[in-house]
């Protein structure tokens, strides 16, 4: 998605790669408390459903880093 955003826009490489995993495990992170002990599967589907306005929206993804 990373690559998919820096063709579409400026290509700014790792730093945008970096924003989108940080987006991507956003609620994860926030939720890790909760989840002790658990396992989190993150599948295409769930990639899709956190980055899908990131991919279908042009100018969200130019301020996206």
């Amino acid at each position: 998605i990373a690559w998919q955003v820096n063709s579409a826009t400026e290509n700014i490489g790792a730093r945008r790669l970096y924003t989108v995993m940080e987006r991507l495990l956003e609620t994860v992170s926030f939720d890790a408390p909760d989840l002790a002990g658990k396992e989190v599967a993150v599948d295409a589907a769930y990639v899709q459903e956190r980055l899908a306005d990131v991919t279908r929206d042009q100018d969200l993804s130019r301020y996206i880093l």
